[in-house]
């Protein structure tokens, strides 16, 4: 499957390329000059270079890195890592009417994933039908993650081992937007298919959002026939930042098959709430997110399955020098400094009292540069320590990484 995959995208990749041999062909998009876009918009707020005066444009980007990490001493070495290949193809079938599709090569060919493959059908500014392969709307990293935006190596923990990110389902809801003097405010509500008993049932042997992706029939079945459902309201000052409240819950075990009763409906609910803001003064750029999440877990399983979980991050990234370098008239030098969190079971032990100490703690100082917008080269040294379900000492990771992305 994999092999006809790649295929089918290199025979494309050709056909593009002997279409395009005129540069003079390519033009970009007109781009939103409003300076008010949300996380929403991140799907389509990319370099796109559209062919001609044919509808269809294309883009995509790419990530790579080395890293020399070592755990309580002990080190696999120099790793050098081709994490992503990422191709975006979108097209306005009319004015009205467009189609969005992003299709991830993970790890080299280990893992191909079509995250997002979407029809908008553009009624309103406030009503507005997608349908198809969607990002459900939880947090804001899970919509707005391209590597190119980022001064990390690492995604943030909390987006993918907490909550799933990157998590797509097929599915169909609406979202709308609106524009009031200096102040936008929007919403998206989507049904789609979900989660599986993996939650509970994977090889970690502990609650997991991110093990229902294994489930690939997910985009052509729901598990148990009960959509989940993701809601999100946000809220952008030109000046001010954004603030995002996102909530996404559902049924996520099998509870009747052919009329029987199996078990009954368990619940998986996650919120999250998440910050961005430029201080006006300084140019630092703060960026945040924080989730809840709940689960029903059966009471014939052990403590080791958490009820609870939080998590989150937060983001800074300071410009230390604007101007031309080498023949980059605009590049960026920047400072950045993530925090982040992550508690994979909140509670005490019932025999005990004591503290479920199943949790993990980082702090990654980096620097990068942009010789344009559309890349950052980033140096990281990631300090981590986290902590086992009973409180042993903590297991401490340290190390460096250094890698690109860019946008093509």
């Amino acid at each position: 499957m994999k092999g006809n995959l790649i295929f089918i995208l290199l025979s494309a990749a050709g056909l593009c390329c002997r279409a395009q041999i005129n540069p003079d062909l390519l033009k970009k998009p007109a781009g939103d000059t409003t300076g008010l876009q949300l996380n929403m918009d991140a799907v389509y707020k990319r370099p796109f270079m559209n062919l001609g005066k044919t509808p269809v444009a294309v883009g995509g980007y790419v990530e790579a890195n080395y890293q020399y990490l070592n755990e309580d001493g002990i080190s696999e070495g120099h790793q050098f890592q081709m994490r992503r290949f990422t191709f975006f193809l979108s097209s306005a079938v009319n004015k009205r009417i467009r189609f969005l599709s992003e299709l991830e090569f993970e790890d080299g060919t280990r893992e191909i994933s079509l995250e997002f493959a979407s029809v908008d059908f553009e009624l309103a500014s406030l009503l507005n039908i997608r349908g198809g392969i969607i990002m459900n709307p939880i947090g804001a990293f899970n919509q707005n993650h391209d590597g190119p935006k980022w001064e990390f190596v690492d995604r943030p923990i909390s987006a993918t081992r907490l909550l799933p990110a990157t998590w797509s389902n097929a599915g169909f809801g609406i979202f709308g937007k609106q524009y009031t003097g200096n102040w936008v405010y929007a919403y998206e509500a989507y049904l789609t298919n979900g989660f599986d008993d993996k939650i509970i049932s994977n090889s970690g042997n502990r609650t997991s959002l991110p093990a229902t992706k294994e489930n690939r029939e997910r985009f052509e079945e729901s598990f148990n026939g009960i959509p989940l459902f993701t809601g999100k309201v946000a809220l952008r000052h030109k000046k001010l930042g954004e603030l995002g409240l996102s909530y996404m819950g559902g049924i996520y075990n099998k509870f009747e098959e052919d009329g029987l009763t199996l078990d009954k409906k368990r619940s998986v609910r996650t919120f999250a709430l998440d910050l961005n803001t430029t201080l006006a003064k300084t140019g630092t750029f703060i960026n945040g997110e924080w989730a809840w999440l709940a689960v029903d877990v059966p009471e014939t399983y052990t403590e080791q399955f958490g009820r609870k979980q939080a998590g989150g991050f937060v983001d800074i990234v300071q410009p230390l020098l604007k101007r031309r370098m080498l023949d980059f008239p605009d590049a960026v030098l920047n400072a950045a400094l993530r925090l982040e969190y992550a508690d994979f079971n909140q509670g005490t032990f019932s025999s005990t009292g004591t503290n479920i100490a199943d949790h993990v703690y980082s702090i990654v100082p980096a620097v990068s540069w942009r010789p344009s917008a559309q890349t950052v080269l980033r140096l990281n040294y990631r300090y981590q320590w986290k902590t086992d379900l009973l409180g042993n000492p903590p297991a401490r990771t340290a190390g460096f990484q250094a890698g690109f992305s860019t946008y093509f």
